[in-house]
């Protein structure tokens, strides 16, 4: 899946072979990371996300929901080389399923462009999926996270909603409407996504332990928004995240009800054969 390269005992000069590319004083990588971020009028704010980011990155993939400010000039002067993705549709959902399209790397990073997210934890993702694991899930609740932008109301609701799907998903989450995450791209495969709004996150968390992949959760800090108001409807996306569950428990049973059907079948053609 990839590969990693211990870096020099002797000093902070890396270790380099080939495409290996160091990303700390301790590890090296040859995977290519794409970093994708879904943007609506995020100018004002674009520097900050930027400034963080690594620079081993190997591209930026800006998903522009067809801003009106400046988003896309600002995003070409921060990171030149960044891809710049028109967004069709509408709804968060929607942008990053554009955005995972557009990515050559071989692993996928997802970060907000409000400045809430430090892009220099994109670290311990990307460690923890060379590691082993297949999806690196941020937590604002792991120990070492937190959050400086959660009303109680959506604080209660997100508790609330993670310990439905834990307890109906066979999940050990302690955070689950957040939107600081990294997978192997192979992930797109097995969870196939399909929504528009902001319960893809919810989504892609459900997915991934109905599709048995590995999960490591990582401690992130959630910062306030820097400029401009957020979209997020606490009622409104808390019903449409409750709505996904209960959609994704229902495809459960129903698989099972067929995989049931399926070994009954094929035991009764056992007998008669």
């Amino acid at each position: 899946m990839s590969s990693v390269l211990p870096m020099s005992s002797q000093g902070p000069e890396p270790v380099v072979a080939g495409s290996y590319r160091p990303i700390s004083s301790h590890l090296a990588i040859t995977p290519p990371v794409s970093v994708v971020i879904p943007a609506m009028n995020e100018a004002e704010n674009l520097p900050y996300v930027f400034k963080t980011l690594p620079d081993w990155i190997h591209e930026v993939v800006l998903v522009d929901g067809n801003s009106t400010d400046d988003t896309v000039e600002v995003a070409r002067s921060l990171w030149p080389g960044v891809k710049v993705v028109g967004q069709r549709g509408k709804g968060k959902g929607d942008a990053l399923i554009s955005g995972f399209a557009a990515c050559s790397g071989d692993i996928i990073v997802m970060v907000d462009a409000d400045g809430s997210a430090d892009g220099n934890e994109i670290v311990s993702y990307v460690s923890a999926l060379v590691s082993g694991a297949d999806f690196a899930k941020g937590s604002r609740f792991a120990n070492g996270g937190g959050t400086d932008d959660m009303t109680l109301i959506r604080r209660l609701g997100n508790w609330a909603l993670c310990t439905v799907v834990n307890r109906k998903f066979g999940a050990r989450y302690t955070d689950l409407c957040y939107g600081y995450n990294a997978f192997w791209r192979h992930c797109l495969d097995k969870i196939d996504l399909d929504c528009t709004g902001f319960e893809v996150e919810t989504l892609m968390n459900i997915r991934v332990v109905k599709a048995g992949l590995r999960v490591q959760e990582i401690p992130s800090h959630e910062y306030l928004r820097i400029h401009g108001a957020s979209n997020l409807r606490a009622v409104r996306d808390g019903l449409r995240v409750l709505r996904v569950i209960i959609q994704e428990r229902s495809n459960r049973r129903a698989l099972r009800r067929e995989r049931r059907a399926a070994a009954l079948a094929n035991s009764v053609r056992g007998e008669l054969s």
